[in-house]
């Protein structure tokens, strides 16, 4: 009986795992060193889709048998040898031996870096949201080695986002640590890198529209439109105002790019509802503040 009991025990806990680890290992793009891939099951109630944010982030209600989850977490893979990290889109062979020169002697930078935010991190054993996060910070420096033809400025946008979202949760889970303020640093990189890649994508130093999802999040590709809304409402919720005048600027040339997302939404059927209707309410918002200044 006693034998019955365990194996039925393992295997209650087998189903109600998150993930598991693939079969074929990743290779590490920079170091060449193989390493196991885990991946997030789906099915079975793990992902309860609940509400989109304005930030284009999709929130998944806990369930009784696996809790709150985090599919975000595993969407980036982190080499355990070297420390470089990337979308898993990105496991692919850097062709320039410079660049990957480059990401590995910056192995112990950003495992440093890493540590001083995230400490005690591990790369080995499942991921937790602890882990996930720390993964994607050492994302967001690797592509900071990145040449343009890998359009790091865009991916660290997003990344940056996903930070800012896992580091909120993070504070949720445990206050006290100071991760609401590392949550609004990352939100204001995501700024940066949002409005850094537009810029390169009108002087054509970085074709980041070309990129195949743009997410932000992954359960939807809200395309460039998404880019567009997303650096004028990052630039009203987290935008400097120390200098109002030049905040009144930036969120007059937001309110003009937004209107544009109304006059194609309008004409085309293939334009995410979701988008537009935020769209709309950042469009309100935005004209409320420059009325309310008598810009």
């Amino acid at each position: 009986m006693a034998a019955t009991s365990k194996s039925s025990d393992s295997s209650s806990e087998k189903k109600a795992s998150l993930s598991y680890w693939s079969k074929d290992k990743s290779i590490c793009p920079v170091c060449k060193k193989p390493f196991p891939k885990e991946i997030m099951r789906s099915g079975n109630g793990r992902m309860n889709a609940g509400n989109l944010s304005d930030e284009l982030h999709r929130d998944y209600i806990p369930s009784a048998k696996y809790g709150k989850v985090y599919p975000l977490i595993y969407e980036v893979g982190c080499c355990p040898n070297c420390y470089a990290a990337f979308l898993w889109s990105d496991f692919t062979e850097i062709k320039k031996t410079e660049v990957s020169d480059r990401i590995f002697d910056h192995s112990e930078q950003r495992k440093v870096s890493c540590s001083n935010i995230f400490p005690y991190f591990d790369l080995k054993k499942e991921r937790t949201l602890f882990d996930g996060a720390a993964m994607y910070y050492l994302a967001l420096m690797t592509y900071n080695d990145c040449d343009a033809d890998m359009l790091p400025t865009m991916k660290q946008a997003i990344i940056s986002l996903r930070l800012a979202w896992l580091t909120k949760e993070i504070h949720q889970r445990c206050s006290n640590h100071n991760y609401d303020y590392i949550s609004d640093v990352f939100y204001r990189k995501a700024l940066f890198f949002y409005q850094q890649a537009v810029i390169n994508e009108t002087s054509r130093t970085e074709k980041s529209s070309t990129l195949n999802n743009f997410g932000p999040d992954m359960d939807k590709n809200y395309g460039w439109d998404g880019v567009i809304y997303l650096c004028g409402l990052l630039e009203y919720k987290y935008g400097q105002h120390d200098d109002i005048q030049l905040r009144l600027k930036k969120l007059s040339e937001s309110k003009t790019a937004i209107a544009r997302i109304f006059g194609l939404g309008k004409s085309s059927k293939n334009k995410p509802g979701p988008l537009l209707e935020h769209a709309r309410d950042l469009y309100d918002m935005l004209s409320k503040e420059l009325n309310d200044d008598d810009f």
